[in-house]
């Protein structure tokens, strides 16, 4: 029998799409591909009996095309904290191998690059959010103003990262990624950041 998990925490990321990326919306992207960064920072986290409390994991991936037609090619990176418990719980979990919201994600994947332990710097301060794996990625969005000095969201979307949980949206000031020889470099495009709750 699997392993039940629960994790929640924060979420951001970023991609090459004008804002709002239309691939939420089930359309193509702005740019006729895709290169997304995606990062989470678990507040509390199980995987059967392993604690995850604390750990980052970070995803990139490589659209060709539109994201429900094409398959991606992606990397994954683990928090260098976990221990080897840890990091087998991660892997299975955002892999989608473990279930849940994963699982449906990982039958976009066509190809996965690798799986590397990296020093993830993860940093969320007021409607700013950062991150850095040092000498691979770099990036950091700021939310878009709303009505009256709000945050800006969208909701109920057809296709997203967190369901159930409205988006801000956010733009980028900078963000870059050069691994698995697959290198961009964007700034002033698409970003959205929010709390999450996953299980299986």
């Amino acid at each position: 029998m699997p392993e039940a998990w629960k994790l929640s925490g924060t979420y951001f990321e970023a991609c090459n799409c004008d804002a709002v990326c239309p691939c939420i919306f089930l359309g193509p992207p702005t740019q006729g591909n895709c290169t997304v960064l995606v990062a989470w920072h678990i507040d509390k986290g199980t995987f059967g009996n392993t604690s995850l409390d604390g750990l980052n994991t970070v995803l990139a991936a490589y659209s060709p095309g539109h994201m429900l037609q094409t398959k991606w090619k992606v990397a994954l990176y683990l928090d260098e904290r976990a221990n080897q418990d840890q990091r087998g719980a991660l892997t299975q979990i955002f892999a989608g191998q473990a279930g849940g919201h994963f699982a449906n994600l990982a039958a976009c994947i066509g190809e996965v690059l690798g799986v590397k332990t990296a020093a993830i710097d993860y940093e969320a301060e007021g409607r700013r959010r950062s991150l850095t794996i040092s000498g691979v990625a770099g990036m950091e969005i700021e939310a878009v103003p709303g009505q009256d000095g709000g945050e800006a969201t969208v909701s109920n979307m057809p296709f997203c990262v967190v369901p159930g949980i409205p988006s801000v949206v956010a733009k980028s000031k900078q963000v870059t990624y050069r691994d698995h020889d697959l290198s961009w470099e964007i700034s002033g495009k698409n970003g959205f950041y929010s709390a999450f709750v996953y299980q299986g």
